[in-house]
């Protein structure tokens, strides 16, 4: 069970409080979009086996969305930072960077 806290709010909870909704920091084409671009918005999706950015919603508390850095395989938390954002935080990345090595050369 992940323990999540929310960077809205400021709740530590459970994951069950909160709703993963795929991968953060795509691309979202609109109208005027080509067929190509579209399709990578809709299905073409990254899978990594590590550390992973995606949407989080805090579903049962401030609704609110957020972003979150966490491992695929240990499910460890790295951070949680706002959704209002074009990329993960510095200071979140060299923390990252810190427990794992290497880890942008699978990225």
């Amino acid at each position: 069970m992940l323990i999540v806290s929310c960077p809205c709010c400021g709740i530590t909870a459970e994951e069950t409080e909160f709703h993963a909704h795929g991968e953060a920091h795509i691309t979202r084409h609109t109208v005027g979009s080509t067929d190509d671009q579209m399709e990578t918005y809709l299905f073409m999706r990254k899978n990594p086996k590590g550390v992973h950015f995606e949407r989080w919603r805090h579903q049962n508390g401030c609704g609110k969305w957020f972003h979150m850095a966490r491992c695929t395989m240990t499910l460890e938390v790295f951070g949680t930072y706002s959704a209002q954002t074009y990329g993960p935080p510095e200071e979140l990345l060299a923390e990252i960077d810190a427990k794992r090595p290497g880890w942008r050369d699978n990225a």
